[in-house]
């Protein structure tokens, strides 16, 4: 079965499409990016602008358009956090639908801990025992923790790399003062879930990071894959540690060029290290595994998994009631 996957987040529409069979893995078979950059297009209330919505549209019927043409036997559209939390996301919903016809699901934070658990579990396998996830997106930061393929427990922020670039440091490059301020809040929130969510959960035995940002700041601060293995090098919290700094000096246009950086993540890339570094030191951790499956590949799985109930309509149903 070819099966088409449309994420629609906070920075990017991604187009995924893999060969999908139950009891094997999914392979790729196609994928494509549209920038988006949602953060950018948000009114003082919290609506996404006209402009904001003419690109997720546009965006999102351009990816449609490429699935049908590849002849995908099934098509799921999911929105994350930039559409969810947005006063007007219903309407941009009727008009994706309208302009498309395919409705996005929409995802809410929990469920994208969930999902993304589940391909983290698949990728690592049950001998990692106890994991701990951090997973950043555009709008938002998950965090989730268990022992088998869905958390025990899990909690979404409004901390994503391009939120918390607008929202504390705009200036291109970020000033120390700004970028002190961003540390503070991200210690507090991440703190304030610590205490109140995991503090009895056990020691993790893995500690994982999923995301396109996370995956940018392993190749940037412990260089390139593997050669032998082919797995991503593990990120040391000293190393990271060490690269701030230098991530805080250069404007984004610079660090777009750096290894493993692409231009959409340039701009969000210093957000992405002060959060993830703040995450690190806050739960205790001093390493940690990347994964290169994520969100994407856990509604693959999902759906995989839910080919014997798949209901009337012949639609999944990929949120937890």
């Amino acid at each position: 079965m070819r099966l088409g996957v449309i994420d629609v987040g906070s920075n990017t529409v991604h187009l995924l499409v893999v060969d999908a069979h139950p009891g094997a893995s999914p392979v790729p078979y196609h994928s494509q990016r549209s920038l988006l950059r949602l953060m950018r297009y948000l009114d003082e209330a919290g609506c996404i602008t006209a402009e904001g919505v003419t690109k997720i549209v546009t965006a999102i019927d351009e990816a449609v358009k490429a699935a049908r043409e590849i002849g995908v036997d099934d098509l799921i559209v999911t929105a994350t956090s930039a559409i969810r939390e947005a006063p007007n996301g219903p309407e941009v919903l009727r008009l994706v639908a309208a302009q498309t016809g395919e409705m996005p699901q929409v995802l809410s934070g929990e469920d994208e801990a969930r999902i993304t658990m589940l391909a983290v579990r698949r990728w690592f396998g049950w001998s990692a025992g106890e994991i701990l996830l951090f997973d950043i997106g555009g709008g938002s930061f998950e965090i989730a923790q268990g022992a088998d393929e869905y958390p025990d427990v899990q909690a979404s922020l409004p901390l994503g790399a391009g939120r918390a670039t607008v929202q504390f440091i705009p200036e291109d490059p970020p000033g120390h003062p700004a970028v002190s301020a961003l540390r503070r809040h991200a210690r507090a929130e991440f703190t304030r879930v610590r205490d109140d969510l995991f503090v009895d959960r056990p020691q993790p035995q893995m500690v994982v990071g999923t995301s396109k940002t996370i995956r940018s700041l392993g190749r940037l601060v412990s260089g390139s894959d593997n050669p032998v293995t082919g797995r991503k090098r593990p990120l040391y919290y000293h190393d990271l540690k060490e690269w701030e700094p230098f991530l805080r000096e250069m404007p984004s246009s610079v660090r777009e060029y750096l290894p493993g950086v692409t231009p959409e993540r340039g701009y969000q890339l210093m957000a992405g290290a002060v959060l993830l570094r703040t995450a690190m030191k806050v739960f205790g951790v001093s390493k940690l595994h990347i994964s290169p499956w994520a969100l994407r590949e856990g509604i693959v799985l999902r759906y995989i998994d839910s080919l014997d109930s798949i209901d009337d309509t012949g639609e999944i149903n990929l949120t937890f009631e």
